[in-house]
Order: structure tokens, then sequence, then C-alpha cells
């Protein structure tokens, strides 16, 4: 069909898209039993060795827990590029699927797989130290998990970035944590960097933990909503980083096709196009706009009909003569 139609042809979603994506994400080559196995063999041996942990242990628990959510997760995620190398390759080669759709049916799925990771770990820290039972902190936990993950996930799947890049960018999330949370060892650093904690979810998660940790500059209230804004700061950067650019190559395609027209309505152009095709180029040129004078373009078309008209006097002498 596509083949018949040519250039015309536009794929349109249906449920048949919607079924096969499904059917390859779901199957045992989707990763998705790999990471539910991981998880299962994972959190299986958290329960094991932190079972009955003392009150007072809470931050040594959630370094555990989320550490074991990270890795669990990497995996699926660090896959995402050649997910989209290859899925953008079979769509424009089998013309079976919408690239655009499948990039928000994955960001979906692995938004989705996120959530479950971050209930299993809520639910086994509960299991294992029960001060950490609050909905505020099952939130918290959820949020600080996505602000290390989701740079996995925009840098993927939404640029045409190489893997290794890809693995470099999106790791610096977790990476910049460590370094400016002030999480690891509360009340170090040195003064203005310190400021950069805000920045982070972690931060305000450890500001809600029921023990003191000495955490400096804990906000008094509506630190969850801190916590979820703060996560937030990587996709708004890539919006607005996304924006510029895009505007940036409009203004300069605009501007290149400026100048090609410009160029377009020179003397010197119309000479060459009257060179080149005759006197039906001169009628292009009054279309585009060209700054050349009626004047000289009637006298490109009397040439134009002076040569014709030698031309076919030429041809009637040989005529004569034969």
């Amino acid at each position: 069909l596509a083949m018949s139609i040519g250039d015309e042809y536009k794929h349109t979603t249906n449920n048949s898209d919607l079924q096969f994506f499904i059917s390859v994400e779901l199957s045992k080559n989707g990763g998705i039993p790999n990471v539910a196995v991981f998880a299962f063999f994972a959190y299986g041996l958290f329960l094991l060795m932190f079972w009955n942990s003392a009150p007072g242990n809470e931050a040594l628990v959630l370094i555990a827990a989320s550490m074991i959510s990270f890795f669990t997760a990497n995996p699926y995620f660090l896959q995402l590029t050649d997910w989209r190398i290859y899925m953008v390759e079979e769509a424009e080669a089998l013309l079976h699927s919408s690239k655009a759709m499948n990039k928000l049916l994955k960001t979906g799925l692995t938004l989705g797989i996120l959530c479950v990771i971050g209930i299993i770990q809520f639910v086994c820290q509960i299991a294992v130290i029960g001060t950490l039972t609050s909905v505020e902190f099952f939130f918290g936990i959820l949020f600080d998990l996505l602000s290390l993950l989701e740079g996995f996930i925009l840098f993927g799947l939404f640029t045409d970035l190489p893997n290794q890049a890809v693995q470099i960018l999106g790791g610096m999330p977790f990476l910049l944590m460590i370094f400016f949370s002030t999480t690891f060892s509360p009340g170090a650093g040195v003064d203005g960097l310190k400021g950069l904690r805000y920045l982070f979810p972690r931060f305000y998660l450890w500001c809600m933990l029921p023990e003191d940790m000495d955490m400096e500059g804990c906000p008094e209230s509506y630190g969850l909503l801190y916590l979820i804004l703060s996560s937030q700061v990587l996709p708004f950067v890539f919006v607005i980083t996304k924006l510029g650019m895009n505007l940036y190559k409009k203004f300069h395609r605009e501007k290149k096709q400026s100048s090609r027209l410009e160029s377009m309505k020179t003397i010197q152009f119309a000479e060459l196009q009257f060179e080149l095709f005759g006197e039906k180029a001169l009628k292009n040129l009054k279309h585009i706009g060209s700054t050349v004078s009626a004047h000289e373009l009637e006298k490109l078309a009397g040439r134009a009909r002076d040569l014709e008209q030698s031309l076919t006097e030429r041809e009637t002498t040989s005529d004569e003569k034969v």
C-alpha cells in the first residue's frame, strides 16, 4: 500500500499497533520478566538481611533499599537507547507503527515499572522497620527514584544520542546526588556549593526521616511539594533545551532559505536561468518575486525571441539548400 501510494502515504495508528507493542514488550525478550526475577531475588535478600531492623537505622535501611531499587530498574532503563534505534529502523522499514506513539507507550510502560519497584521498596521497608510507613514517605521514595532514572528515559528515547552518551548523561543525576545532596555527610561541604542540595529530592527525603540527621536548611513545611518539584528539574531543563534547539534550527533554516531566495533574484541568476531553460524560466522568476526589473526581464525575453527566430531562419535556409 505504501509503495503504491508513494509520498502521500501516511500511517494511521490502530489497535494492531498497540497489540503488537504489548505482545513484544510482555514477551520473555522484552526485558520485564528479567526485571521481575531480579527484583524478587534482590528484595528477598533485603528482607532476610534487614529483618527486624532497630528504630534509628532508618537512613541505612533507606540507602540500601533505594540502591536495590536503582539497580533493579537500571538494566531495563539502559536498553532504552537500543530499543529506540531498533524501533525507528523497523518503523521506517515496515511502516507498521508510529514512532511517536511507540515512544509514548514505552515511556508509560517504563514509568509503570518504576512505580511497581517503588511500591515493592516501600512495602519491604515497612516489613523490616516500622517507622517509614507514612503516605508522604511513599511518594517521597517514588519521586526520589524517578529523579535518579528519568535521565535514561529523556536521553534514551527522545534524543538521537548514542548508547555511551546516554549512559553517561543518564547516570549524572545519581552521581550528582551523591556529591551535592549532602545526605551522605550532613552539614559538610563548602559554603555556596551546599546550596545546590535544594535541587535534589534526596535532600528533602532525608529531612522527612523520623530520626534527627542534622540536615541543614530543611523546610519547616511543604517538604513533599519541594521534593516533587525538585524531581522535575531535569525534565524542565531538557524541554527548555529542546525548544531552544528547535527554534535555533528553524531560524537557521529560514535564514538559509531567505539567502537562497535573495540569490535567485539577481540579474546573474536570471541570465543563467535563461541560458539553461529559455523563456519559460523568466515566468518562474516573476513568481518568486525577482528584484530584476520588468524591463530587464523583457530584454531577456526579447533575446530569447530573437535567438529563436535566428535558429528558425537558419533551419529554413538549410532546408532550401538541400
